[in-house]
């Protein structure tokens, strides 16, 4: 399966925005992506941003945006939590934001991940 290179203003975007979040960066995918101890909450594939929420948020989002998708990085391999933001919604300032923010709320309450031997 090929991936598509993240579009560089799509990178420039995200790196911007996390540029004063209290989060560890690295790749996953070979995309960048942003981490609270371990969790991963936001990131790109391909022309694709994502997020992390909770169910009801999950939920809420989906009845505020009709274009919201689940995140699957591989064909009908969604992952549980994690939607795929469409332009119109990450483009606007501060709904992103809140977005973003309750990203980053919810991760920070889940257990942190040990690290991989």
């Amino acid at each position: 399966m090929e991936w598509k290179k993240a579009p560089q203003e799509l990178v420039d975007f995200i790196m911007d925005k996390m540029k004063n979040k209290s989060c560890d960066y690295r790749k996953m995918f070979g995309y960048p992506a942003f981490f609270i101890n371990g969790n991963m909450f936001v990131g790109l594939h391909g022309d694709k941003l994502f997020l992390r929420l909770s169910d009801v948020d999950v939920a809420k989002i989906k009845s505020d945006c009709a274009d919201i998708t689940a995140f699957e990085p591989m064909p009908e391999r969604a992952m549980k939590g994690y939607v795929v933001l469409p332009k119109v919604l990450y483009s606007d300032d501060k709904a992103f934001n809140t977005w973003l923010n309750k990203s980053i709320d919810y991760v920070s309450t889940l257990p942190a991940k040990k690290a991989k031997k």
